[in-house]
């Protein structure tokens, strides 16, 4: 079989460090590799799911893989995983998405961590993995992971896991806990713009552009002199469910008197949004405040916020609903961050293909038909 564009995601797994002793090596690590991710696309929860998928498929899998001892047993497939160096893999999958991401001006990156839940080792006092992603809003694609070891550490691991992609031309977008002058820095050294939001962490920053966005907004953006002060602003609505939401977005130049502005590095405008819902006649209001190094175009602002809530919708909430993510008993060494790793490459994959169903249609599809399987796996025309 020719091995198509999509395919490269063999090419860049296949040079990988294999942990295990040459006298062991009954099954090529590639092949280990590709049959773990069909599996999961397939939907299979465990190494003894993967192993039986794979034994049944064999023919199938012997068109494109070496297969020399035949299919490896679950526990093979277990040891491997448990043993496979993580950075190492990571590494791969990153060059890999690197190889495939649209690198278009303006896309967005949300930058976000996911706990999971069950991959904790109570015997060994192991906490559960917790792991920051990036994804690339605009074409659902997780650009890149990395483990930290638990929420608290984001910090530490954002600016690592940025200093790995390609961000020129992007908008970073973060949760707050990422609100720190380091990572705007950074952001704007690798030639990318930030849109961060404005909580307790920056208490002070954040009461200065809250006030001054309230006086603004109540003046009806005229100042002292009864001037307007230059401004944009956007507005949107969703009526879904019996639920009316109004959301507007104010952006306007950041003032140099506001807390720390010649430390941020690259801050050049303030946002405000507005988000006023409607349900069974009951209205409630709720204020947010971002800081950016974009000029001060609402739409734009208010495109980036709403975006970076995809890695929510289309990632955290796809990884716990179609592949049980936090029901996963897969705890060994180091095999459940390289899990991870296995079905954010099988996500890529699934939301690459063009076919209009969901992400579970897809997997049901996928484990049930073995053409559309092909698809999705060498992304061949639907």
């Amino acid at each position: 079989m020719e091995r198509v564009a999509r395919t490269s995601i063999m090419e860049h797994f296949e040079g990988l460090p294999d942990p295990r002793v040459d006298r062991t090596k009954r099954h090529l690590l590639l092949d280990i590799i590709v049959m773990t991710l069909v599996g999961v696309i397939c939907r299979c929860e465990g190494f003894d799911e993967i192993a039986d998928f794979a034994a049944a498929r064999k023919d199938w899998f012997a068109e494109f893989l070496e297969l020399p001892n035949g299919i490896p047993s679950h526990d093979t497939f277990a040891r491997v995983f448990a043993r496979l160096n993580p950075e190492a893999f990571s590494r791969s999958f990153l060059a890999w998405t690197q190889s495939l991401s649209n690198k278009s001006e303006g896309r967005v990156i949300a930058v976000d961590g996911k706990t999971l839940r069950h991959s904790f080792q109570s015997a060994h006092a192991y906490d559960p993995i917790h792991m920051v992603s990036a994804w690339v809003c605009d074409n659902h694609m997780v650009l890149g992971q990395m483990k930290v070891g638990d929420k608290t550490n984001e910090i530490k691991a954002v600016p690592l896991l940025l200093e790995l992609l390609d961000l020129e031309g992007a908008i970073v977008t973060a949760d707050a806990m990422s609100t720190q002058k380091a990572i705007a820095h950074q952001i704007v050294e690798q030639k990318a713009n930030y849109v961060l939001p404005l909580k307790d962490n920056q208490p002070n920053l954040r009461a200065d552009v809250e006030a001054y966005l309230e006086h603004v907004r109540h003046e009806q953006f005229r100042d002292a002199q009864d001037s307007i002060i230059p401004h944009t602003t956007v507005q949107t609505r969703d009526n879904d469910h019996g639920r009316l939401e109004t959301r507007t977005c104010w952006a306007l130049e950041c003032p140099d008197w506001v807390e720390g502005f010649q430390e941020w590095r690259g801050l050049r405008s303030i946002a405000c949004i507005e988000s006023q819902r409607k349900i069974d006649g009951v209205t409630t209001v709720e204020y947010r405040y971002f800081i950016s190094s974009l000029p001060p175009q609402a739409k734009v602002i208010a495109h980036a916020v709403r975006s970076h809530w995809g890695i929510e919708n289309s990632l955290h909430w796809v990884l716990d609903q179609s592949f049980r993510e936090d029901d996963s008993r897969i705890r060994k060494d180091h095999a459940p961050q390289n899990m991870a790793v296995i079905r954010h490459a099988a996500i890529n994959l699934i939301k690459s293909n063009t076919l209009k169903r969901s992400v579970r249609r897809k997997m049901l599809l996928a484990s049930i038909d073995e053409n559309y399987l092909r698809q999705v796996l060498f992304g061949e025309d639907n």
